[in-house]
């Protein structure tokens, strides 16, 4: 039987049972009424008109006179039509023919002799109804005596019947509900062999059905899932174990979760039983192992001896992220937590190598340039003495490129030198204080000439009161000079150039502006990068790309900052900032 079908009896079945309560109820109350009324309306009237009667005889002298006589007569006729008792009709017949007694010229004597019957039928009708009064009194106090006593019974019935209605009904809804509520926590923490069991044929029998199809699904789900798993788990640990680079992850509660060969034989773990082990025991002993997970990671690439010879790693490090489930609400967060790290040693020997040899290189191969160069500017200079021979204008014109050309060589030269004091680590700085000022002055004392030859105007802004500055004088005015040589170059000939001096929040800042033609946003990130040359249109001669990656090299490593403002038609602004 369906949950709707079962709604509408049980529902139904409480309206039949208060209907009837209510009908039995109607019915005794309408029957104590009625012998309440009949006791009213008859009895009490036969006593009324037999008192009436006796009043008039009472209260008139015989011969009665006609008016008393109507009088009566009026009355009796109400009496004849509401006899009720048993011989109530004999007597008042009996007052009737008393009362034509009297109506006629009699005797006195035989006027009294029927005042006489008159009475006594009077009397006998009186008691008859009295009797009534009291026997209907007492058949109406049995009718609400048995009336109470029923309606008692029907009223203890009903309420039996609405009390087990109440108590079992719910329970008919509501153990179901509470059933299918178990079996989905039970779903809910995976216990996949949970099954419900309804006999009744209903709706809840329908949900328990496909509730356990659910179970049996997911059940098998679970089986297959988890065989996957498994295969997948194996895959990824047979990959993890023949990588080469050092891997070892590390879940929330700081336990080892895998760790390959090659970061075994890195750290120097002989233990095969590592996995599931704290961190805190591996650690007691060994320092890589602790710098590597501790909260202050290695950044910069680190070399370790290794099988007899020097290695280079570089270690890198991420966060496992799952999903965020709350045990104590049971719903899935959209937001993630994190279950551990993974770290990795890379092996970089190999490029740190390389880079070396191309350090070395570069440095002695510059510095091997610098003789030649230096020859060339001496042999360029005797050519141009007067003493050695006279010159017609297209040697001298062609003497003023080769010195160009030999500057411009002898400047990359330098750069590169410095550029490979960098890599190598090998940049010596010599902290001083000075007055931000020397630094300018210096600058454009290098780079005055230059000026000159291309009228271009240097304008010196500056604040009143400038703190002195704790750098490197020689590597800081290297870094000016070559803002200013960048300058100069995209400058036009009888412009500007702008060099401003400034103390911002504990530092002071150097700029040069120039009004050139500006550089295009998509170059400027990557100004500082080595060997980067922004494109030109070939009227000006781009330099090796190495200027401005030196000095950024230089103001980073005095704890400053560098960086460049420029509009395409609006001219360049480079800066550098110094701590005070």
């Amino acid at each position: 039987m369906k949950v709707k079908t079962k709604l509408r009896l049980g529902f139904g079945f409480l309206f039949v049972v208060v209907l009837f309560f209510g009908a039995t109820a109607l019915f005794y109350i309408r029957d104590i009424s009625e012998n309440s009324k009949i006791i009213l309306k008859d009895n009490y009237e036969s006593l009324s008109f037999a008192r009436e009667m006796r009043n008039i005889l009472d209260g008139n002298e015989l011969p009665l006179n006609r008016g008393a006589l109507d009088k009566f007569n009026s009355y009796l006729l109400k009496q004849e039509n509401n006899i009720t008792e048993p011989g109530e009709r004999e007597l008042t017949h009996g007052v009737r023919t008393a009362l034509d007694w009297l109506s006629v010229s009699q005797p006195i004597e035989k006027q009294k002799y029927a005042c006489r019957l008159i009475r006594k039928d009077l009397a006998e009708i009186e008691r008859l109804n009295m009797q009534a009064i009291v026997r209907k009194d007492e058949n109406a106090r049995k009718a609400v005596s048995k009336a109470t006593l029923f309606l008692g019974l029907v009223g203890s019935f009903t309420f039996l019947v609405l009390f087990s209605f109440s108590v079992n009904f719910p329970g008919f809804i509501a153990n179901p509900l509470r059933a299918l509520l178990t079996g989905i926590r039970e779903i809910g923490q995976k216990n996949y062999d949970t099954r419900l069991h309804f006999e009744k044929d209903d709706e809840f029998a329908e949900v328990a059905n496909a509730f356990n199809l659910m179970a049996s699904r997911l059940n098998e789900w679970e089986n297959s899932n988890l065989a996957t798993v498994i295969s997948e788990k194996r895959r990824i640990e047979t990959i993890i174990e023949q990588m080469q680079d050092a891997i070892i992850g590390v879940n929330e509660k700081q336990e080892i979760l895998f760790m390959n060969d090659a970061a075994r034989k890195t750290l120097n773990i002989n233990d095969d039983k590592v996995i599931g082990k704290n961190t805190d025991a591996l650690i007691k002993g060994n320092d890589l192992f602790r710098s590597i997970i501790g909260d202050e990671a290695i950044v910069k690439p680190f070399k370790i001896v290794l099988d007899g010879r020097e290695a280079y790693f570089q270690l890198q490090s991420s966060s496992i992220v799952v999903p965020n489930v709350s045990e104590t609400e049971e719903v899935l967060r959209v937001a993630n937590r994190s279950a551990g790290k993974v770290y990795i040693l890379k092996n970089i020997t190999e490029f740190k190598e390389r880079d070396e040899a191309k350090t070395n290189f570069i440095a002695t191969i510059s510095h091997e340039l610098k003789t030649p160069i230096a020859s060339i500017k001496m042999s360029l200079k005797l050519l141009n003495d007067e003493r050695v021979g006279a010159m017609n204008s297209e040697q001298h014109q062609l003497i003023a490129h080769i010195k160009d050309d030999s500057d411009r060589l002898l400047k990359i030269t330098s750069e590169l030198l410095e550029l490979s004091q960098v890599e190598t680590g090998n940049i010596q700085l010599n902290f001083v204080p000075v007055s931000p000022m020397k630094i300018v002055d210096y600058a454009i004392t290098s780079i005055k000439f230059q000026a000159d030859q291309k009228k271009v105007q240097l304008e010196i802004v500056q604040d009143n009161t400038l703190p002195d500055v704790h750098v490197d004088i020689e590597k800081t005015a290297w870094v000016l000079v070559n803002f200013l040589s960048n300058a100069l170059r995209y400058s036009a000939e009888k412009s500007k150039i702008v060099i401003q001096v400034a103390a911002k929040n504990s530092k002071v800042e150097f700029s040069v502006k120039d009004f050139g033609k500006g550089i295009d946003e998509a170059y400027q990130k990557r100004l500082f990068d080595r060997y980067f040359q922004v494109p030109t249109d070939g009227q000006n001669k781009s330099g090796s790309g190495l200027g401005l990656a030196i000095s950024k090299d230089f103001i980073n490593a005095q704890g400053g900052t560098i960086g460049v403002e420029s509009e395409i038609g609006e001219g360049s602004r480079f800066y550098f900032s110094l701590p005070v």
